[in-house]
């Protein structure tokens, strides 16, 4: 693809390019690459003016630029092609689009697939071996079940919904369209209900339902459970990385961002927008605003504000955080300090 057809595909969004300079330098692109491993027939980014010196030493063919003139004459001055963008990365994200689509299989029906007669599928719809399809269920038009995947009864996915190879659906689960489940997500699976008895714990049934609404993805090995009663609810577009634990009765917002290793317990309810890094734990029933980030490994034990930015065990503002950080190696010697001066009071004669 030659680096004009790119700017035409791109449209609007590339506000300037070097096209417009010396319209003979039309490189073929074959691909995309990061910068630092690109060729000269691949095409690169550069999200911003911090990360300006890879320009200068990059052998990609084209760049997508950020709106800056000095970056855009280095890039000139090099024959590298470029185009510029307010968003390099988003446009970038776009690129990738036109060298790579995900595989995604012709609509069939496997002969190994067990779906109960009392199950509805949709038009355009592709079952793969040894799928489980129990009774009561409904799978939406153009929908994908990947191999080995099993849906329990009375389980609902949206039109054009995925899930990916062994992957477990439970009971009376909702999903929405265009959604992804990768492998081995278990979503609507038993809530961890309990109550301690003289004997012992007694198992709380979990009969709520799990809701996954339009455009979720949940990543490998992560589980969503369900209520004892009511319901647990994933809103739109949100995102969830592998190895996440969402725990029944949970409620998420629209537009959240969930990476590896979270973990919820019961209750948690997340505004709109919020972002968790990794490994960050939130207590039972805590509550965090719309647009609320937690860092890496926070430890949530109480509500957040909205827009609030949160860091720690227990979770404190991210700016405190940062100068307890920059105290906290100096601890050893500050604790030397204190001794002398405990030492010099002690020894020092009485009034």
């Amino acid at each position: 693809m030659k680096f004009s057809e790119i700017l035409h595909q791109f449209g609007d969004a590339a506000t300037n390019h070097s096209l417009t300079s010396n319209p003979d330098h039309d490189p073929e692109i074959t691909g995309v690459a990061a910068i630092d491993e690109a060729s000269n027939c691949t095409l690169s980014y550069v999200e911003g003016a911090k990360f300006g010196s890879f320009v200068g030493k990059t052998n990609a063919g084209a760049l997508i630029l950020p709106q800056d003139e000095k970056l855009q004459a280095l890039a000139q001055e090099r024959g590298i092609a470029w185009l510029a963008t307010p968003d390099p990365r988003l446009l970038f994200a776009k690129a990738i689009t036109l060298f790579y689509q995900p595989y995604r299989p012709i609509p069939e029906i496997h002969p190994t697939a067990v779906i109960h007669s009392t199950a509805k599928v949709g038009s355009d719809v592709y079952i793969g071996p040894h799928a489980v399809i129990q009774q009561g269920v409904e799978i939406g038009n153009g929908a994908i079940i990947h191999p080995n995947v099993v849906i329990y009864p009375d389980v609902k996915i949206g039109d054009r919904t995925i899930l990916h190879a062994n992957c477990t659906i439970h009971e009376r689960t909702r999903i929405g369209a265009d959604c992804v489940i990768y492998s081995g997500a278990v979503i609507g699976a038993e809530g961890f209900g309990y109550v301690p008895t003289r004997t012992g714990w007694l198992k709380m049934e979990q009969s709520g339902y799990t809701v996954l609404e339009d455009s979720v993805e949940v990543g490998c090995n992560s589980a969503i459970d369900r209520p004892a009663v009511g319901e647990t609810r994933i809103g739109r577009s949100t995102v969830i990385d592998n190895l996440v634990q969402i725990g029944h009765g949970c409620q998420i917002g629209f537009g959240c961002a969930i990476a590896g290793q979270v973990g919820m317990a019961g209750g948690v309810q997340l505004g709109n927008r919020v972002i968790l890094a990794g490994q960050v734990g939130i207590a039972n029933k805590a509550k965090m605003g719309d647009g609320a980030i937690a860092s890496a490994q926070t430890g949530i034990l109480h509500d957040v504000a909205p827009g609030q930015i949160i860091s720690g065990t227990p979770a404190i503002p991210h700016k405190l955080y940062l100068k307890v950080c920059a105290v906290y190696s100096r601890l050893p010697d500050m604790y030397q300090s204190l001794k002398q001066l405990q030492r010099k009071f002690k020894d020092s004669p009485g009034d």
